[in-house]
Order: structure tokens, then C-alpha cells, then sequence
């Protein structure tokens, strides 16, 4: 039997077939893909992308010149989502793919703050301090963001009355100084959409009263690919003219293997030329706008995969079977004494409950996530944002590949999970009980 060192590098080599064995059992320890649902990643694919991927995991992104064609696919890609985002000329969209939803919205935000201090400039004004306002639930690559290229974040507080960012007082936070705003569809926290028209009406009303021109860009990490299928009539893409770009994450309900985002901006005035490089690399040129320079493109041919195995028809079949079990779910835990929905599974397949009030003095949710877990099932419990932090939640994230019977059994356990902690003699401990929140 060969022992291998836990945390330095073996002396000497070893079979492919040992060191394999090794590795492959050490990732058995991992939980149950299936049964997480907690996590917004995709974790499966069919037999054919699963081959496609093999084949295709040596190529590199960045080199255009050794692989054009997989460059030319990225293209026809990104141009397929800006048409699915109702870009007003599709021809003069620009985009780009990233490693995730996270570069992306980046990339998003980087656009938004050269745009401010190239027309400050113009002006002949200061561009010492640019803010940025979102959600306070926002998901925390916002606040990567305005760490990293030192943006001020304003975040509004959602409330009770305002669960999302919808315009309410919006004009407290904005100034000469925001370089835009940011509208996510599918909030981390609840899987809620914030109405992208209503906060752009309320930047009308405030460039009415101030003068102030202020974009917005779209986090569409989850509901860039639900909102096109399920929700078509509903306005939250380019067909709001304050929208000037937006992102999304290929490896959620892009349905691709992680990693791969996208982000396109509605016309090509709308990225700041300066930001885009002009790179001579492995004997070519090629213009490149990215935080990361190697990184795959197998997961790129992935998504061109999907986009020809499913096309519009395909796409809306995955999704609303998936919003099915969301909604299923939130029904049938909405029957049961104990909770209250936050929301109802109805945008993207997310939900949230809470605890009723005064049900139970014994036990909380993170009691239960702890009892779900028992049963392999990951549903994570942790309280919502500044100002509402009093208030816990659960969440179910729904991906393709939950079937109504493994709902229905999660259901089941949910209800025994209940059963079995009110009918303790004596209260829970709640020392040692951690948030298991997961973007």
C-alpha cells in the first residue's frame, strides 16, 4: 500500500493508476452534487458534453491565433446572448466570455467607472470619488469590486416593504458621483428579481430633477438565461435604454460545467476603448479585455453545445421543468405550520422561508439545516442582509437534474425533520450553529 504525505510533495514517483486511486476516493468524501441545494453551479451535463469537454480541455482562450475557431465560437456566442437580451443592433453589441459571473460583472462595473471619469474629465471635474449603488444583498463580488478599483458602495437596504432594490429612495443615494447602478435578476439571498424598468424609471425621474445621466448595469448571474425563456414579456434587458450592459453565469442556469460567465454591452460606445488591449501573443494580435489571461475554452464550446443541442425550445423545457419543482417545493413547504415563504420560486427556481413567528422556542432553521444534513441534504440557513439581519431564512436553489420524486422525498424529510424536533423535550443548543449560506 503506498502512503503519501498529506501536505508536501512525495520523493519519488507513483502509478497513474495509484495516484488516481488516491484521488478519486479522497473526492468521494465530497457531499452528494445531487442533494446540494444550496449551490447556484451546475453540476451535470450529458454524455456527449461531458466528451466534448475531455476532447477539448487543452485549448486556451486567450490564444486566437493557435485556435480561431474556438475565438470564432466565443463570438457567435456572445452575439446569440446579446440577441436573447434584445440588443437594439446586435451588430454593434460587444461582449466577451469570462471565467464566471463574478469577472464578468467586473468587467461591468470597470465599463461604468472609465465612462464617468472620461465625461468628469470632459468637464473638467474631479473624479476623486465614484460610488456605486446596489442592494444590500447584493452578491459579494459587488463589494469585491468596489474594494479592488476603490468605488464608494451605497447600498440600499431592503426592507420588509422593499425586499429588493425597486427605486424607493433612490434618489438618496445617487449623485454626480455614482457611475451607475446595479439591478440584479435573482438575488443571492431569495432568488427575487429586482424590477430593472421600475429603477430606471426612478433614474429618469432623477435626471428630470438633477441633471444626472445614470446607467445601469444588469447582474443577471441566474436570471439572464431564466428570464429570456420563462418571462419574455418582461422588460428588464436592453429594451430599458438605461441598461448598458449585462452579465450572466453560463455555469448556473447557462446550464454549462464552471467556469464560464458572459457579459455584453449594448453597443460598442458603450466600452471605453482603453480598456480594451491589443496583445501580440504566440505570434498574433489579437484585442483582449479580461482580469484573467490563460484560462480554458473548453467550457466555451460547451455553451456553443447547449446553444445548438437545446435552442430557444430546449432551453424553455429545462428551465420550467425546473421552476415546476421550485414551485412545487415552495407550495408544499408553505402547508406546513412552521414556516412562512419569502418568496415563491416564481423568478428564477429560488426560494426562501422563514420560521412563524412564534412557533417554536425549541429549535430555529439552522437546527433544521442541520437535520436536513443528516439525510445528505444541503439547504442552508443564515440570516438576511444589513437591517434585516434579524431575520433567518432557508433557501432551496433548484438545478436541472432534481426530480419530482427526489422533491418529493426531500419534502418527506423536511416534514420528519419537523416532527422529530418539536417533539423534543427541551430546547435546541445553539452554540456552534453557522451560517451555511452559499453564493
Amino acid at each position: 500500500m503506498t502512503d503519501f504525505p498529506v501536505d508536501q510533495l512525495p520523493d519519488g514517483e507513483s502509478l497513474p493508476e495509484t495516484a488516481y486511486q488516491v484521488v478519486h476516493d479522497e473526492a468521494m468524501l465530497d457531499g452528494n452534487a445531487r442533494l446540494n441545494l444550496a449551490t447556484f453551479v451546475g453540476t451535470w451535463m450529458d454524455d456527449q458534453a461531458t466528451r466534448l469537454y475531455v476532447e477539448t480541455a487543452d485549448k486556451n482562450m486567450v490564444d486566437k491565433d493557435e485556435y480561431p475557431q474556438t475565438a470564432a465560437i466565443e463570438t457567435r456566442c456572445w452575439k446569440m446572448i446579446g440577441r436573447l437580451w434584445n440588443a437594439p443592433d446586435p451588430e454593434r453589441a460587444i461582449g466577451t466570455s469570462t471565467i464566471g459571473s463574478s469577472e464578468a460583472c467586473m468587467l461591468g462595473g470597470l465599463a461604468l467607472k472609465r465612462r464617468w471619469q472620461k465625461a468628469r474629465r470632459a468637464e473638467g471635474k474631479s473624479t476623486d470619488k465614484p460610488n456605486l449603488v446596489l442592494s444590500s444583498a447584493v452578491q459579494v463580488c459587488w463589494e469585491k469590486f468596489c474594494n479592488y478599483w476603490d468605488v464608494e458602495p451605497r447600498f440600499v437596504p431592503i426592507t420588509e416593504e422593499h425586499k429588493v432594490l425597486d427605486g424607493h429612495d433612490l434618489d438618496r443615494y445617487v449623485d454626480e458621483n455614482t457611475i451607475g447602478v446595479v439591478a440584479i435578476m435573482g438575488v443571492t439571498y431569495t432568488g427575487m428579481y429586482e424590477p430593472v424598468a421600475r429603477i430606471s424609471e426612478a433614474l429618469d425621474r432623477i435626471q428630470e430633477a438633477k441633471g444626472l445621466d445614470v446607467k445601469i448595469h444588469v447582474d443577471g448571474a441566474s436570471g439572464g438565461m431564466i428570464a429570456p425563456f420563462l418571462q419574455p414579456d418582461l422588460e428588464w434587458d436592453f429594451r430599458v435604454d438605461r441598461v448598458v450592459s449585462i452579465s450572466t453565469s453560463a455555469h448556473k442556469y447557462g446550464l454549462v460545467f464552471p467556469g464560464l460567465g458572459w457579459v455584453v454591452w449594448r453597443s460598442v460606445d458603450d466600452l471605453p476603448s482603453d480598456l480594451v488591449f491589443d496583445v501580440t501573443y504566440l505570434g498574433g494580435h489579437m484585442p483582449t479585455f479580461a482580469l484573467n489571461f490563460s484560462r480554458p475554452g473548453a467550457q466555451v464550446l460547451l455553451q456553443y453545445y447547449l446553444f445548438l443541442r437545446l435552442g430557444r425550445d430546449g432551453y424553455y423545457r429545462v428551465q420550467k421543468a425546473t421552476q415546476d419543482i421550485a414551485v412545487y417545493l415552495a407550495s408544499e413547504i408553505a402547508k406546513m405550520p412552521a414556516f412562512d415563504l419569502w418568496n415563491d420560486g416564481t423568478d428564477i427556481p429560488v426560494f426562501a422561508w422563514r420560521l412563524t413567528e412564534g412557533y417554536t422556542d425549541k429549535w430555529n432553521l439552522y437546527h433544521l439545516s442541520e437535520r436536513l444534513r443528516l439525510k445528505g441534504w444541503l439547504v442552508p440557513a443564515y440570516p438576511m442582509p444589513d437591517d434585516l439581519t434579524d431575520v433567518v431564512v432557508q433557501r432551496i436553489v433548484v438545478r436541472s437534474g432534481l426530480s419530482r420524486s427526489l422533491a418529493e422525498s426531500l419534502i418527506q424529510d423536511i416534514r420528519e425533520a419537523v416532527d422529530y424536533l418539536d417533539d423534543l423535550e427541551s430546547p435546541m443548543p445553539t452554540e456552534g450553529l453557522t451560517s451555511t449560506f452559499t453564493h
